[in-house]
């Protein structure tokens, strides 16, 4: 095939001939997806970073990190995300315990009863044992 009279004597490898496969936009498309997906993975990983930090944490405090961690994602406000962070380095101390000896304490000084321990949960029976069958 003879290259068009307006065309310099050598042509670049990426252009293609008429009817054929154009190779650089094919590698173009396979990059900018792959360039998409890596993308959107590192931000998510790095949108959770609080969440998986506070995960060794209190109970309370892992829920209200990935509250924030929600917040910061739906509303693109990054001061959420900061202060799920901060809030998922700093370990909360435990309150309740000195009150709950406080509150004894102070019954105890009243001459109050203790207060009625709570009664242990209820265990399913044992799955392999027959349905209407006691151990004696």
């Amino acid at each position: 095939m003879t290259p068009h009279a307006a065309a310099s004597g050598h042509l670049p490898f990426f252009i293609t001939p008429p009817g054929g496969t154009d190779v650089l936009m094919g590698i173009a498309a396979v990059t900018l997806i792959a360039a998409v997906l890596l993308t959107g993975v590192l931000f998510l990983t790095l949108h959770s970073l609080p969440e998986r930090m506070a995960h060794k944490g209190q109970k309370l405090q892992f829920e209200i990190v990935a509250v924030l961690c929600l917040l910061a994602l739906f509303t693109h406000t990054h001061i959420f995300w900061v202060a799920a962070l901060l809030l998922a380095f700093v370990d909360l101390p435990d309150f309740l315990s000195p009150l709950n000896r406080i509150a004894r304490a102070s019954e105890t000084v009243a001459g109050l009863p203790p207060p009625a321990p709570e009664p242990a949960p209820i265990e399913p029976a044992p799955a392999s044992a027959p349905a209407g069958k006691t151990e004696a």
